[in-house]
Order: structure tokens, then C-alpha cells, then sequence
């Protein structure tokens, strides 16, 4: 993947994935200046336009997840409002819910708020790489589970879950899944369709490549009968109506939408589709293989996860000896113009498990799609020649 080389070498695509493909600016760009209308909202030709290229979005991401219907996604405004939706909207009192110590605080915020107020949270533990297995999922799951949420993905370890095999225990026993796939979906190229998951969660800014302030849940055909919609407003369908629509996906899209977000995301799934979801894997892997090599070359480094690349997204957290990890980041960026992520990573339970929380946590470096490899090469030399001081 080509693109004009930046001054800086960004690696905290995990955050928020830069730069975007550059189609993705100009069609936000073509949107501000030229149509500018608000999306089910106007019969006139913009607006119609906009209709048409947001159903086209719609219709991109259903292909993306194995070709679900396209009606059974709603647009969030991030992964967050995506996470809740599904948290807020599937549980009542009394409801038992299984998660894991892997999970960011999007997951872990609302379960314990909805815990304050009747619900029942069991936190399933990883191993030492990061990875939590279906077994203790299974043994965690009682009569009352309502819900099991998994992260597809850490977004400190990078350590890739057995979600298929999750989702089929839990099925067994009567639960629905709920996937946040964060750090998965853009990444990998898997049906999450054939993986049976009842609700999948994701913002359109990291692996995706579109905009910030866009996000999704899809929710399994027959699920929209149990789920209530989050929030309630005006949809510019059945206007005559005090209550809330039925329809998908109306029900869970209340208020205008992020049409800029949507356009630029709708763009940034066809640069996917047009790449090949495929090759984006093949160079995520081959970029984060040779970042582990040459960490792995310093002796004062401590990487955590797995340790091959084809069991981790793009993701790699490390400690140095003798570092506060944001001191090293901050170094790595005033110094050498590498840009990094430093701390907890909004998943305390995940460095608690590492035993990095009383340290801070870890320095994470993550790559995407435009990142190259001299950029990994003088990003551990960056890391070598700090470490050495």
C-alpha cells in the first residue's frame, strides 16, 4: 500500500487508523462543499444523493461481514455507542453476563454500570499470552447468562480470540455473543456471519479506515425482537407516530446520522474491497513480524502476547527496563518523530493480568495499512538507541 510518505512514522493505528486512503478525504470534502444534506431527511436531488451513497455504505459493510442483510446493520457513532446499544438494549435486572479480563473499558464501563443496577458480571480470566479459551467461557456460563461479550481482539496483547469456538459453547447453553471487533474487523478477512455471533460491534475509524464519529452493531436476524433501541427520536420514517419505528434498521437510528462519517467510511470499504482484505492481512502480518524480530533483538525489551504474528493483529505492547512507559513514548516522539501509545490502554483488567498496571502499563506500537517497512526498522532502531541510555 502506497501513499505520500509523512515526517512522522504513526504506529497507534489501534487508536484510530492514519492516514486514510485518499479518497476518504475527498469524498468528506465533495459531501461539506456540494451536498451537504441531512440523509432521509429531504426529496430533493442532494438529498437523494446522500440516500443513495449511505445505503451503498450499508450495503459494503453487510458484504464485509459475509454477507449478512443489510438492514440488520445500524450505523453507531462510534464503537462505544455501538458496545452500549447492544449492553443497554439486550439486558434487564437479574440477567447473568460472562466477559473477560481482556476487555476495553467500552465493554467494561457499561457491565458495570448495568451491575450497579441488577445485573450479574463474571470476568473470565486469559493465559499468559493474552488468549482466552472457550473452556473457561463454558465453565463460567450458568442458567441465567444471558450474554457472553468478547473482544474478537486485544488491544494491548493483539492476541486474537477463539470467538467461533466461544460462540458455539455459549450457543450450547442458551446464550447470545456479543463480539467487539475493535481491532478484528478491517483486519481479517472472517465471515462473522459463518461464525454464528449474534451481535458485532466495531467503529468505522480503525481498521476500516473511515472517518472518527462512525460506527456499527450488527444484530442476528430475530435478535431486533429483543433488543430495544438505545436511544428515540425522529427517523424521517412514520413521523405520525409518538413511538419508536420497528423497522430496521430505523429502530436503532434516531437523529441525523454522521453523514460526512458514512460517506468517507462507505468510501474507505471500497478501497478494502478494491485492496483485498486479504492482502491488507498479508501486510499487517509481515509488518508485525518485523517489528517483533527487532524487539525481540533488544535486550531491555519485554514484549507481551503471543508470540507469533499470525496469532495477533497488528498490535505489539512492550515495557523497556528503566522506562515509565510514557516517558518512553514521549521520548520516541520528540526524538525521533515516532508516535506511539503509552499506558493502560482503556483495559485495566488486561494489565492486571500482565502485571503491568502498578508500572503504568506498556508502550504499544501499532501498524496499518500504510505504514512500510523502513518505517518498522527505524522505529526499533528508535526503540535500540532510547533503550541503550
Amino acid at each position: 500500500m502506497s501513499q505520500p510518505a509523512p515526517s512522522r512514522i504513526f504506529l497507534d493505528n489501534a487508536a484510530t487508523s492514519w492516514p486514510k486512503p485518499v479518497e476518504v478525504y475527498d469524498a468528506v470534502d465533495q459531501y461539506q462543499r456540494q451536498l451537504g444534506a441531512a440523509a432521509g431527511r429531504g426529496s430533493y436531488r442532494e438529498g437523494a444523493t446522500v440516500d443513495d451513497k449511505l445505503r451503498r455504505t450499508r450495503q459494503a459493510m453487510a458484504r464485509l461481514l459475509g454477507g449478512v442483510e443489510p438492514k440488520q446493520i445500524a450505523f453507531a457513532f462510534n464503537g462505544t455507542d455501538a458496545l452500549n446499544l447492544a449492553l443497554h438494549g439486550l439486558l434487564r435486572p437479574g440477567d447473568h453476563v460472562v466477559t473477560t479480563v481482556i476487555e476495553h473499558n467500552s465493554v467494561l464501563r457499561p457491565l458495570r454500570f448495568l451491575a450497579l443496577r441488577g445485573i450479574q458480571l463474571t470476568h473470565v480470566d486469559c493465559d499468559a499470552f493474552g488468549i482466552v479459551s472457550a473452556d473457561a467461557i463454558a465453565a463460567a456460563i450458568t442458567p441465567a447468562t444471558r450474554l457472553v461479550a468478547v473482544s474478537h481482539a486485544s488491544n494491548v496483547t493483539g492476541a486474537i480470540q477463539p470467538v467461533g469456538d466461544i460462540a458455539a459453547v455459549a450457543h450450547e447453553r442458551g446464550a447470545r455473543v456479543l463480539i467487539d471487533a475493535a481491532q478484528t474487523l478491517g483486519h481479517l478477512p472472517i465471515s462473522y456471519r459463518d461464525l454464528g455471533v449474534d451481535l458485532v460491534a466495531a467503529p468505522g475509524h480503525k481498521g476500516l479506515m473511515g472517518p472518527l464519529g462512525t460506527g456499527l452493531l450488527y444484530i442476528r436476524p430475530g435478535l431486533e425482537q429483543e433488543l430495544a433501541p438505545f436511544r428515540q427520536g425522529g427517523t424521517g420514517t412514520s413521523s405520525d407516530h409518538d413511538q419508536q419505528p420497528d423497522s430496521l434498521p430505523e429502530k436503532y437510528e434516531s437523529g441525523n446520522h454522521n453523514v460526512p462519517g458514512l460517506i468517507g467510511l462507505g468510501v474507505a470499504l471500497q478501497f478494502i474491497e478494491r485492496t483485498g482484505i486479504g492482502r491488507l492481512r498479508s501486510h499487517e502480518i509481515e509488518l508485525t513480524e518485523r517489528l517483533l524480530t527487532g524487539l525481540r533483538s533488544i535486550a531491555a525489551v519485554t514484549i507481551y502476547g503471543p508470540a507469533e504474528s499470525a496469532q495477533r493483529v497488528g498490535v505489539v505492547s512492550f515495557k523497556v527496563e528503566g522506562y515509565n512507559p510514557q516517558e518512553f513514548a514521549t521520548l520516541l516522539d520528540s526524538a525521533y518523530q515516532v508516535q506511539v501509545r503509552a499506558g493502560l490502554h482503556c483495559a485495566p483488567l488486561m494489565h492486571q493480568a500482565l502485571e503491568t498496571l502498578s508500572g503504568g502499563g506498556t508502550v504499544r506500537m501499532s501498524v496499518g495499512a500504510f505504514n512500510a517497512p523502513d518505517e518498522i526498522d527505524r522505529a526499533v532502531e528508535a526503540v535500540r538507541e532510547i533503550a541503550a541510555v
